[in-house]
């Protein structure tokens, strides 16, 4: 039960970061580009690492000792790239121009106040955001509570990973509705709601897979979250570090993060 709090105390904590970015959208004048850059590299350096040298072989480990050698390999193979696909479809059905992934500047607020003639749009366009950002906090919900389940040294790093990834959502959700309505306390809220998925998602990982969990069960999970992750960072993360034109410093905080990750798996050995 420990462990069970402690993964929703760190699903909760990544998924309410989406309050981070509103809250840096209203109350910092300018968008620190180079740091969000590199945080973004960082957050997927951390987690390609972490999939790749710890989850996927970890998921192995459990089916081949269920299913056999090569059977259990194969079985990781399809479930990694299960999990890869699975993004892929969420994301097929969120319009591009309504992404959570379109980069947002803060300095967009400034000028803000007074504009008038497409409320509507832009109040849709930011619910929309907001909907679109809880449909993709789902599935990293479901992968931070079974990583800290099962791992808890592993949770930690994820949670962080995917919490910084979430800051941009968060000023991706704030800056239309804030446009649309002038209200920070509405922009804040929405924003912040938005990020609940993320616990609801540990949620339904507690509540329909927790009393099914063994070794081929956590393998072919483990294995989805695997595929996620990796997915998440090629897909999401480094492509809106580029946005921000901040390319060789999303590189850095990539290379920086694979090193944070390397040197914790082998100081919690």
């Amino acid at each position: 039960m420990e462990n069970v709090l402690f993964a929703f105390g760190l699903t909760l904590f990544a998924g309410l970061s989406t309050g981070v970015g509103s809250a840096l959208a209203f109350f910092t004048k300018k968008t620190n580009t180079r740091f969000l850059a590199f945080s973004l590299g960082l957050s997927a350096g951390v987690m390609i690492y972490v999939s790749m040298v710890e989850i996927y072989f970890k998921a192995r480990e459990a089916l081949q000792a269920d299913l056999g050698d090569v059977k259990g390999a194969w079985v990781t193979v399809i479930a990694f790239f299960t999990g890869m696909f699975a993004v892929m479809l969420i994301d097929k059905f969120v319009p591009s121009h309504e992404n959570p992934h379109e980069m947002h500047r803060v300095e967009e607020m400034r000028g803000a106040a007074g504009q008038k003639g497409q409320e509507n749009a832009l109040m849709r366009m930011g619910i929309l955001t907001a909907l679109a950002i809880a449909i993709h906090n789902f599935p990293e919900g479901i992968a931070t509570f079974m990583a800290a389940i099962q791992e808890p040294r592993l949770g930690v790093p994820i949670a962080v990973a995917i919490a910084v990834h979430n800051i941009p959502e968060g000023i991706a959700v704030s800056v239309p509705i804030y446009y649309a309505t002038g209200s920070r306390r509405k922009a804040f809220r929405l924003s912040f709601l938005s990020g609940l998925a993320e616990p609801v998602g540990a949620l339904l990982a507690y509540l329909v897979l927790m009393p099914f969990l063994s070794d081929t069960l956590f393998g072919l999970i483990f294995a989805a979250v695997a595929g996620i992750m990796v997915f998440i960072s090629v897909d999401q993360l480094l492509p809106s570090a580029r946005k921000y034109g901040e390319h060789h410093v999303s590189i850095y905080g990539l290379i920086v993060g694979m090193m944070i990750m390397a040197v914790s798996l082998l100081l919690f050995i």
